[in-house]
This record gives structure tokens, sequence and C-alpha cells, in this order.
């Protein structure tokens, strides 16, 4: 295995100088953001409408965070562009305030982004587990395969095998060239089929009318009043951690694919600056794209901000200098390309029975819940966040049931009887709440001892349960003595004891 580069190395940074240097590193980097811009395309048309705003806004968004991620982001190789989750979260306010205020959330979310990278929000990433990664993943995949099914739906028949055999294109060209990205091979021989063919089949045109002309600098027509942020902030701040966490997470998956680190608080400041960036050229805002970033790192086999930027120019290009051409693309070129990335992102290791049986099912259930609610709910961050809570809820199970009280009765060194009991285990609010039962306040002779050298106080919980018991022993007129704290239990203690209500 090779070690993994820092973020600091020529390859994590996207080893831009020497795809330059290299025609076939080059030659990699174009063909991957020419298929990834063609892929953007019916995606920022589809997004538009679910915001409830023109398709160019949507376009527009998706040149913008491209070509600024590209400069400002973390992650190399990544595609950001205009998504379905931002597109959710900030549909309300273009339906309820207009398109000023749309914007206006837009430029206070990339903000509110800014500050939370600022404030080390990045960091928080190392909680979430693996299975909720993998969960992560799964359902990414089933949402990508969903969200293909509705261009399979009341379609000429003529549909159906030209995804079969996009497919077909893209699983068995890279055994003959893997040059030339499959999927680019695919949408161009779809297309040419429909063209010479005249085949009367849905296209990129029937989705939405393209721009022709360039995004202007846009400035919001709101007032500068409290009101106004009343009334945008709660979408703002619900569009910035959507898109950090959905950044970040599928920052994180790149990470993984091309064995490399990458700069999180960089790309979640990056977020930030490319929605600000975004937003004052009228677009709609947006975040990390799975699938897209998918289709530039595995399928095509792009690793530099090369392939980032040029997917934001091809994009613009396109759509605005051949807007004819592109809206002649088949629908069913671009359904064989998401299904393929959907095939491809799905761990199937993860499913299989062998891995189920040796997965411990406290991780299984994990798995299984970020998916069912990911999918349920069609929100990538309400999923993660059930699966963190899961996680830690079942760790905390664990961990619990790990905590034990063995007693024993003697004399002391006066010669006076006592009982001992030595608490073994981590003490925090989970484990704690059962340790006030696991003593004989009756049974016991007058000097009771708690020994914790075998444990440790990690919150008010627990060091108000020792209150409690203390208080109970007194109460019968027995004393308590607490012995073996470490260093910072022993400061919590004795910081926090007496000042705490007890049972």
């Amino acid at each position: 295995m090779s070690p993994r580069t820092s973020p600091r190395s020529p390859h994590a940074e996207g080893s831009v100088l020497h795809a330059l240097r290299s025609p076939k590193l080059l030659r990699t980097e174009v063909l991957a953001g020419l298929v990834v811009a063609l892929a953007l395309i019916p995606e920022a048309i589809s997004f538009s409408i679910i915001a409830g705003v023109d398709p160019r806004v949507g376009l527009f968004a998706s040149f913008t965070m491209a070509v600024a991620i590209s400069f400002l982001g973390g992650r190399p190789a990544m595609i950001s562009a205009a998504t379905g989750a931002i597109a959710l979260v900030i549909a309300p306010v273009m339906k309820d305030h207009g398109f000023d205020f749309l914007i206006a959330t837009v430029l206070l979310g990339g903000v509110i982004q800014v500050v939370l990278a600022v404030l080390g929000v990045a960091k928080l990433m190392r909680f979430i587990p693996r299975s909720v990664m993998v969960g992560f993943v799964n359902a990414l995949a089933i949402l990508i395969f969903e969200a293909q099914i509705d261009h399979m739906i009341d379609v000429p028949w003529a549909v159906y095998p030209m995804i079969a055999v996009g497919i077909a294109v893209m699983v068995g060209f890279p055994r003959i060239n893997a040059v030339i990205p499959a999927p680019l091979v695919a949408i161009v021989a779809l297309t040419a089929f429909t063209v010479v063919g005249a085949i009367n089949v849905p296209d990129v045109g029937d989705e939405g009318k393209l721009p022709d002309s360039l995004p202007a600098w846009f400035v919001p027509d709101v007032p500068f009043t409290l009101e106004t942020l009343q009334i945008i902030a709660p979408y703002a701040v619900a569009m910035a951690l959507v898109g950090i966490l959905e950044s970040l997470l599928t920052a994180k998956l790149v990470d993984d694919i091309t064995d490399t680190h990458s700069d999180k608080t960089r790309e979640a400041w990056g977020q930030g600056a490319a929605n600000v960036i975004t937003g004052f050229f009228g677009g709609m805002g947006g975040c990390a794209m799975i699938g897209q970033t998918m289709i530039n790192v595995k399928a095509s086999g792009a690793r530099t901000r090369i392939s980032t930027f040029l997917a934001g120019v091809f994009l613009l290009i396109l759509v605005v200098g051949f807007g004819d051409v592109v809206a002649l693309i088949p629908m069913a070129a671009l359904v064989a390309v998401m299904i393929m990335v959907s095939v491809g992102t799905f761990d199937w290791h993860s499913i299989q029975p062998s891995t189920l049986r040796r997965m411990p099912k406290s991780e299984t259930a994990v798995m299984v819940a970020t998916v069912v609610v990911t999918v349920l709910t069609h929100n990538l961050a309400i999923g993660v966040g059930v699966g963190v809570l899961v996680a830690m809820t079942l760790f905390a199970r664990r961990v619990a049931h790990l905590t034990e009280t063995h007693r024993s009765v003697g004399t002391g060194a006066d010669g006076a009887p006592q009982a001992v009991y030595t608490v073994t285990g981590e003490l925090f609010f989970a484990s704690s709440n059962d340790l006030y039962t696991q003593f004989q306040y009756v049974d016991d002779p007058e000097r009771v001892v708690i020994d914790l050298s075998q444990s440790h106080i990690w919150d008010a919980s627990t060091v108000a349960s020792l209150d409690a018991i203390t208080t109970k022993y007194e109460r019968k007129g027995k004393t308590v003595e607490i012995v073996g704290l470490n260093p910072a239990s022993a400061e919590r203690h004795g910081r926090l004891t007496g000042g705490l209500s007890g049972h």
C-alpha cells in the first residue's frame, strides 16, 4: 500500500504543474472536465426547477461554483456546483419572498460557512464513524439511481435499449481504450445515433431553455433590516450546514479513493467563498456533488484542480456557445452515465453476507439507519445526523456495560470494619446513573471506601451520582471516602462536588 501523502505534497495539491507538463495527464483532465460539464447541464436544470428559479440560475451557479472552488477548495478534483440538497433548502425562500431574497440567503449562507470554517467545524469530521460514511455512500448511490427513474417512465421504447447500449459502452470500452473516458464515448455515440437516425427521444433541450448570454454581476435588492435577517437567516444556516457537511463527506470519500489527504478547513471556507461569489453572479448556490465527483475521479481518472476548473469553463461554453448542439444530447445517454456512477459508488462489500456476519450488529444498525433516513428524507445531512446519533447511543450503551463494581468487606488500618467498593470502567452519564444502585447501604459497616483507581470521571452526572451515594450513607450515620482518583478526575470531582443536586 502506498503511503498517504501530506496535504502539502504536490499530489495532494492537485499536481497541477505536473499535469500541465504531461500531455497524457492533461488530456485526462481535459476530457474529464468535458464529461462532467455534459453531466452537469441536466442536473443543474433539474435543480433549478426544484428551487423554483430559471434554468440559467442553476447553470450559472454550477459554472461559478466549479471555477471558484478549483482555486479556493482544499480537495483537488472534487466537483462543486448547484445541488439538489441546497435547492431543497432554499426553495421556500424563492416561493414566499422572491429571487432577491433567495440570492441574499445564498450570500449569507456563504458567509456563515466561512465563519464556521474559521471556528474549526471541519475538525468535527473525525467524529463521524466509518459505518455512517458507508451508509452515506450507499444512500447516495441509491439517490443517484432514484433520480434517473423519472427519465425512464412514460418515455418512448427506444430510450431503454439506448440506456442499455450506453451502459455496455462504459463497461466494455475501457478494455479497448483506457485513454478516452468511456462516459464521453457513450454520450457522443448515442447523440450521433439519435441525430443521424432521427430518433425521437427526450433530450437535454426538453429539460429547459439554455442561456444565451454570460452571467452578470448581481446585487439583491432587499431591505438591509433586522426583518430581512429574520427571514433569510434560518434558511442560510441550514444551507451552510448542509453544504459543508456534504462537501466534507465527499472530500473524505475522494481522499479514500485517491489515497491522498485534503485540507478540510480550506475546503469549508472555500465553499463559503464560492457561494458568496456565486450569489453575486445571480447563482442559486451549491456545494460538492458526489455524483459528478465520482464521474471525474473514478470514471474519468482526474486528479487535479484542472478538471474542476475546466468542468465549469466547458459548462459555460457549451450552454452559451453550443446550446443548440448540447440540447440534442439524449437524456438516455446521461441516465446511462449516472446509473454507472450509482453502481460504482455503492459499497457492495458492505452488504455481502460474509461482511454482515463479521460486522458487529451495532455497526450494521448504524449503516442501515443512515441509509434509510437519507433515502426517505432525500437529505444527506439529516441521514448523517441520525446515523451519528445512533452510533453515539449504541457506543455509550456498549461502554456503559463495561463498568463493574466489586464489593469486599474487611478491616481498615485501625482495625475498624469497612466495606471497599472497587469501580472499574469509564464513568459518564450512561454508566454512572446505575452506579447509585450498586451499593448495599443498609448492610455496610460504618466506614465505606470507594476505590476509583481503575476508572475515570468524565462528566457532572458521575459527580452527582457520587454525591448522592455519599449523602445516602451519611443519612444512615456512615462515612464515605473516595480514593484512587487520577488528577483529571480529582480536579473535576473537587470542582463539582457539593454543587450538584443529588437523588
